[in-house]
């Protein structure tokens, strides 16, 4: 007699409150032989994807093709998608882990609780010829990003048309989105193995308890470079990334991109010769990725900039040393588990580089490159922390550093703060939905001040904002001082709130709106 054992496939309603949901969009095969249970079925069903004016084609639902899937453990993934079986050469005789499916094990692995991912495809070849590569590069980008300027516009009541990480506009209750393949699209072919390099050491330490840990490493694995990108790379990269921070500062203000970092080739250099390798902060300053911003740039709500979180370097965890090229794992999925961690354990507004059992990490021996730490506020890594997301090493081993947004304005530069007020956005946004066809007058007005007060009230007394007292916390206005007489012939209605994060150096104020076919959205955050 055979036992054999499934996985609990819960078909639980989203939560659309919880700030800790991440969104994988990517390449990653499905696992032949392993049919959808009723329960994910009918998750897709509610969504409109398999019955409905939007559903798709029977063959592509069963593939899981570019429809989002909600999972709540690391094992259902495993279970659906044929994350681990990337072809390393284009006769497919090696195999190694995809890169999205190294970042949602990590996410999980580090206290994520519930991943939606949305698979765009198959991952192509590890070693493939630069021409092939070259030739499908766009139209893996257009499937990952169909955003750019080429593309059709982004129809939002249209999700029929919606593809790749268009599917988060769809996801309410997703707060965190990740693009794990994007090095890898951007990056060259890479050079061959190199046979004579020396092998890291294999990470010590503990490992989560509910990942698979390989028993042997792959030597001729490790031996095959990670993706690394050049001068044209990087713009390549600059170009896709606006591409997302748009849709999301045009669409959905209230996620967060997490993104990796990639790694430089040897010898790239920006226009006016600033080294990629040495001088990282400089050349990506100079190469547009970080731009300083102004406070002109929030006139129309969290600049963009602040709707990202870099990570760097990439890791050597215990996992990646089995079945990643170089043993080498993009840092954006760790991140997310731990930010998801925060959320539900300290609150979206807190820091997740001050908790000492949320930042370290006890399964990473090492990076690429390794950040020096501990070194004077001027230093390189210290001035890098500022924008990006930094891993290094201290005494008692890897830790995230720093929590921080890609933005250069000092009041939104501090993560949790970031996060705070797409949280906030994303709860006064469900807070209006109730009052879109009502009435435009006085009454409406109170009630929706009332309703946002005693939202922010529940903020305040979990330690989100600074001041003694509620007044000196936040404030909220919606009367005929915020809106003018063509706001309401409109039919808009505008609501103030002012708040002062914990965390932050100043005030800032949130305009919000509510128009006759739509709910409450976030016309502007500025700084006063």
């Amino acid at each position: 007699m055979a036992l054999v054992f499934e996985p609990v496939a819960s078909s639980a309603p989203a939560d659309l409150f919880r700030s800790d949901v991440a969104c994988f969009v990517g390449f990653v095969g499905r696992r032949a032989g392993r049919p959808l249970p009723d329960a994910l079925r009918a998750q897709l069903d509610a969504g409109g994807w398999v019955t409905g004016p939007w559903a798709r084609p029977a063959a592509q639902v069963e593939d899981l093709l570019d429809v989002p899937l909600a999972l709540d453990s690391w094992h259902l993934f495993d279970r659906f998608y044929d994350w681990d079986r990337r072809a390393v050469d284009p006769a497919g005789t090696r195999r190694c882990a995809s890169y999205l499916g190294a970042a949602v094990r990590s996410f999980f692995a580090r206290g994520g609780r519930r991943a939606i991912v949305v698979r765009v495809g198959d991952p192509w070849p590890v070693q493939q010829d630069s021409a092939t590569r070259a030739a499908q590069r766009a139209a893996r980008l257009a499937r990952l990003l169909p955003m750019g300027p080429l593309s059709a516009p982004f129809a939002p009541h249209e999700p029929a048309s919606w593809r790749g990480a268009q599917h988060l506009y769809g996801l309410p209750q997703a707060s965190l989105l990740l693009l794990p393949d994007l090095p890898d699209l951007c990056a060259g072919l890479p050079p061959p193995p190199d046979t004579a390099r020396a092998l890291a050491p294999l990470p010590e330490g503990f490992a989560p308890c509910d990942i698979e840990q390989p028993q042997e490493r792959d030597t001729a694995l490790l031996r095959v470079p990670a993706p690394r990108l050049d001068a044209a790379g990087y713009q390549q990269w600059r170009v896709a990334l606006n591409s997302v921070r748009g849709f999301l500062a045009r669409h959905r203000r209230s996620a967060t991109l997490l993104a990796a970092m990639p790694l430089p080739e040897a010898g790239t250099r920006s226009a006016a010769g600033v080294h990629a390798q040495s001088e990282l902060l400089a050349y990506l300053q100079q190469a547009g990725v970080l731009a300083g911003s102004t406070l002109e740039d929030t006139a129309q709500g969290r600049p963009a900039e602040a709707l990202s979180q870099f990570a760097w370097p990439w890791l050597r965890t215990r996992a990646a040393a089995g079945d990643l090229p170089q043993g080498l794992e993009p840092a954006d999925g760790v991140l997310a588990g731990l930010v998801a961690q925060g959320a539900v354990a300290l609150g979206t507004h807190r820091s997740v580089a001050g908790d000492r059992s949320l930042a370290r990490l006890r399964d990473v021996g090492g990076g690429e490159p390794v950040p020096a730490w501990g070194l004077a506020p001027d230093s390189p890594s210290a001035l890098l922390a500022r924008r990006v997301c930094l891993f290094a090493p201290q005494a008692e081993g890897w830790a995230l550093q720093s929590d921080v947004s890609a933005s250069a304005l000092d009041p939104w530069r501090f993560g949790g703060a970031s996060r705070l007020l797409a949280t906030l956005l994303q709860a006064a946004q469900r807070a209006g939905d109730t009052a879109v066809f009502e009435p435009n007058g006085p009454a409406l007005w109170a009630r929706l001040r009332g309703t946002l007060e005693e939202l922010l009230a529940g903020f305040w007394q979990a330690g989100a904002f600074g001041g003694a007292t509620r007044e000196q916390a936040f404030s909220v206005r919606c009367d005929r001082s915020t809106m003018t007489q063509a706001d309401l012939d409109a039919g808009r209605i505008h609501a103030v709130l002012q708040v002062r994060p914990a965390m932050a150096i100043e005030q800032i104020t949130v305009v919000l709106q509510l128009g006759h076919a739509a709910s409450v959205d976030a016309l502007a955050q500025e700084m006063t």
